[in-house]
């Protein structure tokens, strides 16, 4: 049985276009991707994948190189923004991708971009960085663009994976606010100290949230979180000070990760910004997934799974399909809408309790949304 699509573009190299294009070039499917940028990401700090996610990067061929570059763990610390720093809780986290991988793993945001890309070359897909599409038109059987250098191609299918900023969504002429939470993230790459082996946060003091993930075993990404301003201005050095000023009144191993913080290439900020677009999130014979149809601050670390969980859904249906109709879209659909919104709407409702300084069920909420993602997507 030949599946629903013979030949498919994806626009986006993140993690849903990358997962997408290497599932269903493994299932025999004709794959080109296309990136606006003119390489693979290689800024970031890092990223923290729970066990959906790793889930999705096992069924992507990817996981050993992932574990091996990676640090695992499986439990939350939660401390005190008292001078010691002091450990108030251990949470034993859930292994949301089952008994067999880690609860969560760490590991530097570059790197997991390269293993994708690598992975995604193996198995066949035509990556071209440097380009997307300039025009977009489709009929009933498939999607005509034409491309940046002049060319044009014609797909069964369109995968908009281009980001919370998503063109494709604006070319479908789909609306969507992007809301802005009102809340900023320092991040930076550094040293891991000896003492840090699973993230800890520091709920309160003078900034929302300040934590830290192991990212391999010499190193790890910081983060604090600040009411949003615009940091645009301040050049490296002066973002590398902020980061240091932000976060000295947090101790225990902050005070060994801040003393380490003094590369200021190493630092980055962004806002937290949220939306969720209604379904259906296709047009025709274009679909989007990842961030183009979802987005929530990362209080729970889930963007990147959504995406690739969406990535993993929408190649499995297409592979089994004889048909791309409704059939498809409507389980497809079924299976990630509401999943997709109660990660957005947790996502948004921790930053509000924060922002509100309210004493929500953090507990509760987390241990809610895990027991929803540890059933396959």
């Amino acid at each position: 049985m030949a599946p629903a699509v013979r030949n498919v573009l994806v626009v986006g190299g993140g993690a849903a276009g990358m997962a997408a294009a290497i599932l269903l070039a493994e299932g025999g499917v004709a794959v080109d991707l296309v990136d606006i940028k003119p390489e693979a990401s290689t800024r970031g700090s890092g990223i923290t994948l729970q066990g959906n996610a790793l889930r999705v990067l096992r069924t992507l061929g990817v996981w050993d190189r992932v574990r091996e570059d990676g640090y695992a763990f499986d439990s939350l610390g939660l401390r005190a923004p008292d001078p010691a720093g002091t450990l108030l809780a251990e949470l034993p986290d859930l292994r949301t991708g089952g008994p067999d991988l880690p609860a969560t793993l760490g590991m530097h945001r570059p790197r997991l971009a390269r293993i994708l890309l690598d992975r995604a070359a193996e198995v066949g897909v035509k990556i071209r960085f440097g380009a997307t599409y300039t025009t977009l038109g489709q009929d009933e059987t498939g999607v005509v663009v034409t491309f940046t250098d002049g060319s044009t191609g014609r797909y069964d299918l369109l995968i908009g994976a281009d980001g919370i900023r998503s063109s494709t969504r604006r070319t479908l002429g789909m609306n969507l606010q992007t809301q802005r939470m009102g809340m900023g993230i320092w991040r930076a790459f550094t040293r891991r100290p000896a003492s840090v082996t699973r993230t800890d946060l520091y709920y309160g003091g003078p900034s929302y949230i300040a934590g830290y993930c192991p990212t391999g075993e010499d190193s790890l990404y910081a983060y604090v979180v600040e009411d949003a301003q615009d940091r645009s201005a301040l050049s490296p050095e002066e973002a590398l000070a902020v980061m240091r000023e932000r976060t000295a009144a947090y101790h225990g191993p902050w005070d060994e990760i801040r003393e380490s913080l003094t590369d200021p290439s190493s630092v980055n900020h962004t806002s937290f910004e949220t939306h969720m677009l209604d379904a259906p999130w296709h047009r025709g014979r274009v679909v989007l997934i990842g961030d183009a149809a979802h987005a929530c601050p990362p209080t729970i670390a889930q963007g990147a799974a959504q995406a690739l969980e969406d990535a993993a859904v929408l190649a499995e249906l297409l592979l089994a399909a004889e048909h791309l109709g409704a059939g498809v879209w409507d389980v497809f659909y079924a299976r990630r809408f509401e999943r997709a919104r109660a990660v957005v709407d947790a996502s948004v409702q921790l930053c509000r309790w924060l922002l509100d300084r309210e004493r929500g069920d953090v507990p509760g909420l987390m241990g809610r949304i895990s027991h929803l993602l540890a059933e396959p997507a």
